[in-house]
């Protein structure tokens, strides 16, 4: 135990100045503290205690660790435009640039300037929501996780809400309707069977104790075969026969015709069907920051925002600022100026343009190249079996994991995805912009690779 070097020694050492410079001294004392500790377990159990440079080494690879971990820039280049690992929807620059603008200061978040007194949050921003949307009233809340919970929580709690067993699934980052409902206090009813639920099992579930009917999105879980689920239209009909709410868990977000993704149901559609709320995201094929929104009857709407639950629920400034922009490209029918909404319409064509570009300015390392015909996806739980046609720089390698590795470690960072052996960069999701750092990503990754 006394061979071990002390903290304050290592923690003070030259090796760590970039550590301290990044992280704080506090930070590098806690890395020393923590090698340290596992070293005397290490002691005690027969090993040999390792010196200073050893222990240096240790922590400083803790360190680099911790810094690899904060948020980085990150070229999307996998051909998935809603990829969740990668926060989903990228914000218009005019977001980027209202942020910049604002963030720093005071802003006028809940205060009315012409009248002096306190104002609803957000409500401008609602009042937009609900006229792009074509429903009588929003609520806008963290996320559409938080929209289902918090509706069912005011509509159902202590009661029963009708959902079939083919919808009770779980989406991404372990988001499980039935523990929603558990969690919301209403009991759950099951109706159906996995794979065939008719408009009768509703019916017959239907009762007294019935709070609401909720529809939910299948996201990434598709049933084929032998298989039947009645139509929104044929269920809110009954809902309403009932006397009973309809709440459609939509999470996408579509409020525009989009090429690719005519399947997806619009937030529009369901409305028009009757349903009585609709939940869903904003970071998704809306295009905007995190965030979940609840639109449908001004009555309902209501009741939700006078929930206690709801102000746990609100959003900040940030997403306020950032969401702006978003919603005035809607309103002024420009849509296409988000990117999200861009990449899903780029044409062949042009993303074959691009990769020639990328492969001019390759030079000498163009010859590893090809441009070839590929497949991108929406993403965000979107039509994952429906494609998109796109095209892409196939890259031949002996070692495909380990180039990809290296495009990964880059700064910007770069994600590629592999392919028959092959690591395939999609133009597809490389936003505009990017195309200069990504070629000297490239390039770096690649004389990395020929000297090894």
């Amino acid at each position: 135990m006394k061979r071990l070097p002390r903290v304050d020694l290592l923690a003070d050492a030259p090796e760590l100045a970039p550590a301290r410079e990044l992280l704080g001294r506090r930070a590098v004392v806690g890395l020393v503290r923590e090698v340290l500790a596992e070293q005397r377990e290490f002691v005690r159990a027969g090993g040999a205690a390792i010196g200073a440079e050893e222990a240096l080494k240790l922590v400083a690879g803790r360190a680099e660790q911790r810094r690899a971990s904060r948020l980085r820039a990150v070229i999307n280049a996998t051909g998935v435009v809603l990829h969740t690992n990668l926060g989903r929807a990228p914000l218009p620059p005019e977001s980027a640039a209202r942020l910049t603008e604002l963030a720093w200061r005071y802003t006028s978040v809940e205060l009315d300037l012409e009248l002096g007194t306190r104002s609803r949050r957000a409500a401008s921003i609602e009042a937009a929501l609900a006229e792009i949307s074509g429903a009588e009233s929003a609520l806008l809340v963290v996320n559409n996780a938080a929209a289902v919970l918090l509706a069912l929580s005011t509509l159902a709690a202590g009661r029963e809400v009708v959902v079939s067993r083919g919808e009770l699934v779980e989406i991404g980052g372990g988001f499980r309707i039935p523990e929603v409902l558990v969690r919301s206090g209403a009991r759950l009813r099951e109706v159906g069977t996995t794979n065939r639920t008719r408009v009768g099992d509703y019916a017959a579930a239907i009762d007294a104790a019935t709070a609401c009917v909720l529809r939910v999105h299948p996201s990434n879980f598709r049933i084929s075969g032998f298989t039947e689920r009645p139509s929104l239209r044929e269920l809110c009909e009954l809902s309403h026969e009932r006397g009973v709410p309809l709440v459609k868990d939509l999470g996408g977000g579509l409020v525009s015709e989009l090429p690719g993704i005519e399947g997806e149901p619009s937030v529009q559609s369901c409305l028009t069907a009757g349903a009585d709320l609709v939940c869903f995201s904003l970071d998704k094929l809306f295009g905007g920051p995190q965030g979940g929104v609840i639109v449908g009857k001004r009555e309902l709407v209501s009741r939700l925002r006078d929930d206690p639950l709801a102000r746990a629920l609100r959003v900040d400034k940030l997403i306020l600022l950032a969401l702006e922009p978003v919603i005035e490209a809607y309103q002024r029918g420009q849509s296409e100026r988000i990117p999200v909404h861009a990449m899903l319409r780029a044409r062949p064509e042009a993303l074959e343009e691009r990769i020639r570009g990328w492969q001019r300015a390759l030079g000498e390392l163009a010859a590893r190249t090809t441009l070839i015909e590929t497949t991108a996806a929406a993403g965000g739980g979107t039509l994952p079996e429906e494609p998109l046609g796109s095209r892409a720089l196939s890259i031949r390698t002996e070692d495909a994991e380990g180039l990809s590795r290296a495009l990964r470690r880059g700064d910007p960072a770069v994600l590629p995805r592999i392919a028959d052996g092959a690591v395939l960069l999609d133009a597809r999701t490389v936003l505009p912009g990017e195309d200069e750092a990504l070629i000297a990503a490239l390039r770096a990754a690649l004389s990395l690779e020929n000297q090894n």
